[in-house]
């Protein structure tokens, strides 16, 4: 199992970093069904792997100056409630339902990919890059910002329902969201994408985090050693996303990993819907 767990880290990991949101969310599978876990340790699990790794490949963006640290802390805090009401619900839930759940989520993230892969060459919030080729103008894209979050009461609103949303995603199913936060930090508050992927690693930190503890107490067993070892193969995938991110164009990796989605979600629906009839 050791073994197994640092292609599948790397993997992942990889996505993570390259893509900012989406690659956590095979975790899950990946821990339940090619590493035997079972469905509450994974999703406590993978909240761990995430969390971690998503600190990893933020310094890799952070260096090439794509964090916007204040606004990232604001995202994530708001989300922390969802976090913790996600957290309760999922230990309510049966197995299987909770696996079948999450094919349906995989395929909504796999839709959302897909859509945003074809956006028009040039969107509103993405000035600084070129949707087709990833190139980013320098002089354009914001060096790691500490300054506050400034917004109308519109965006505020939606910035709070879709932070709340990412949170409850991530205490229930385990995942990171930011499949969910990089279009809100897009469309909410106007970031380029390459900024919006590198500010999505913080929340999805906080998110993590914040989940985590509210896991803390509820007795089941988890495999450190196995955790541990994914982890830090997860890590060195991040890293080397965060370089792939600056020379893959971005619609390629969507497109190649919205297909890695289907392809999953199909096979999780495969196992776990027939356990419900």
């Amino acid at each position: 199992m050791l073994a197994l767990a640092i292609p599948i880290g790397l993997l992942i990991g990889l996505s993570l970093g390259a893509l900012g949101g989406g690659g956590s969310i095979l975790t899950v599978p990946a821990l339940v069904y090619l590493l035997g876990q079972d469905t509450r340790s994974a999703t406590t699990g993978s909240l761990l792997i995430v969390g971690v790794t998503a600190l990893a490949g933020l310094a890799a963006h952070a260096r090439e100056g794509r964090v916007r640290v204040a606004q990232g802390l604001v995202f994530g805090v708001l989300g922390v409630a969802g976090s913790w009401v996600g957290s309760r619900l999922s230990a309510s839930v049966p197995p299987n339902v909770l696996l079948t759940a999450f094919s349906a989520l995989m395929l909504v993230v796999a839709t959302v990919m897909y859509a945003r892969s074809r956006g028009s060459r040039h969107t509103p919030a993405d000035t600084a890059t070129d949707a087709a080729t990833g190139a980013v103008d320098v002089s354009q894209t914001p060096v790691v910002s500490f300054a506050p979050l400034r917004i109308d009461r519109t965006r505020a609103l939606r910035v709070l329902v879709t932070a709340t949303a990412v949170g409850l995603l991530t205490g229930f199913f385990g995942v990171g969201g930011g499949f969910a936060v990089v279009p809100a930090l897009v469309l909410a508050l106007g970031f380029a994408m390459p900024v919006a992927v590198g500010t999505s690693l913080l929340v999805i930190a906080v998110n993590s985090a914040s989940a985590l503890l509210a896991r803390a107490g509820q007795g089941m067993h988890l495999d450190w050693v196995l955790l541990g070892t994914f982890t830090l193969a997860a890590i060195v995938g991040s890293v080397l996303g965060g370089r792939v991110a600056s020379r893959v164009p971005p619609r390629t990796l969507s497109r190649a990993f919205t297909v890695l989605l289907v392809l999953v979600a199909l096979y999780t629906a495969a196992r776990s819907v027939p356990q419900l009839l």
